[in-house]
């Protein structure tokens, strides 16, 4: 009888997918569900977007690119740095990939080896651990508190770095929590894992969704920090697939080597598509809808007050708010699903993100509009009174 690979069992299915499973349900029964699990706005691409991948369809550009990705978009997104956060960033250094979870398998390829592992903050996105089991590699996840924001405390990583630890991991913002590092964090990190001859990525897929604190690229602090980013984001271009990673000029021809390996190319309509997000009255777009999310953020925020729910860190950044239901709850993956069956609001329960007391948090996602956030909150107040 045929087996799947073993690696299989150690991937972690998305607790969430059972609460979207059941809102589905709920949805095609007639019910009006409310969704703040996902993590994607009700922003689609911009329309000028839009009209440039249907202008490359209609104009046949639909075949393979060079495997870095194109060169006019891979200078774009060089310049975006260099006007934006003021970093010098060369264009050979940028790898275009089919989504930032492209990016992040090919930098697993590219930095992990069979035995190895690489440290995490616990909580953090659930499937990097999981590309690194594609590779031979492990994930350890160090223990965060909310007291810190849920960031690595330095010097424990320093007492905790291993013979078979190659890296560190860090996401700014961050999903689940929003929270956002300070460049200094960044920097002294970054200086540890030196010290340590490892190698440190930063997640900025939420880069320019920033709230509180200061908005920077790793970028800024060293040219050997790998930095992987997003168009699906800010840009609001999730189904395009479309990523990106900054590379040291020391890794240039292993990434390539991979991307032709792995991908050939990322989708050349996405691509052209992208060329256009760079533009100054889409950026103004973007721009706007992240003052739209900034509202929402105070209205979800304010209204969790209210209820009495604590958010476990401050939610600088991205689009979600982390929250400690443990007055209320023992288990708050059971706690969403009757939440969703009761009230039919639809939230994501912690354990989807990491271990320690994830069974104490949930993550609301502030994702649709501010009237829909406040008839979800008087829910689930009503809901909490039952």
């Amino acid at each position: 009888m045929q087996t799947l690979a073993k690696r299989v069992e150690q991937i972690a299915p998305f607790q969430v997918m059972a609460v979207m499973a059941r809102a589905k349900q709920l949805q095609a029964a007639g019910q009006d569900v409310i969704h703040l699990e996902v993590g994607e706005p009700d922003f689609s691409a911009p329309q000028a977007v839009n009209e440039a991948g249907i202008a490359a369809i209609n104009a046949g550009k639909t075949g393979y690119t060079s495997a870095t990705g194109l060169p006019e978009l891979r200078q774009s997104i060089s310049e975006f740095y260099l006007q934006r956060y003021g970093v010098d960033v060369s264009s050979e250094r940028i790898v275009v990939t089919p989504g930032a979870s492209g990016a992040l398998l090919l930098l697993s390829s590219l930095m992990a080896e069979v035995g190895s592992e690489v440290l995490m903050p616990d909580p953090c996105y659930p499937c990097n651990r999981h590309f690194l089991l594609q590779v031979g590699a492990t994930a350890r996840m160090l223990e965060c508190f909310s007291k810190n924001n849920f960031e690595i405390d330095l010097e424990q990583l320093q007492s905790e770095w291993r013979d078979q630890t190659t890296g560190l991991w860090l996401a700014s913002p961050a999903n689940p929590t929003g929270s956002v590092l300070s460049q200094e964090y960044v920097q002294q990190a970054w200086s540890i894992v030196q010290q340590q001859g490892g190698h440190l990525l930063v997640d900025e897929i939420y880069q320019g969704l920033v709230f509180e604190g200061h908005d920077f690229t790793a970028l800024s602090i060293s040219d050997d920090i790998f930095v992987v980013n997003s168009f699906s984001k800010y840009f609001a271009m999730t189904g395009w697939r479309l990523g990106w990673i900054v590379v040291p000029e020391w890794a240039i021809e292993g990434a390539t080597k991979l991307a032709q390996n792995l991908f050939i190319s990322a989708s050349s309509v996405a691509q052209y598509a992208a060329l256009r997000a760079f533009e100054p009255d889409v950026l103004a777009e973007c721009e706007s809808r992240r003052q739209t999310l900034a509202k929402r953020r105070l209205t979800l925020i304010d209204g969790l007050k209210r209820l009495g729910l604590p958010v476990a860190s401050a939610p600088q950044g991205a689009f979600y708010v982390y929250v400690d239901v443990s007055s209320i709850t023992t288990d708050a993956m059971q706690w969403c699903l009757d939440l969703l069956q009761q009230e039919y609001v639809a939230l994501t329960p912690g354990a989807d993100f990491g271990h320690r007391e994830a069974h104490k948090y949930v993550r609301f996602a502030y994702t649709c509009d501010c009237d829909r956030i406040e008839q979800a909150l008087l829910r689930i107040e009503r809901f909490m009174a039952s």
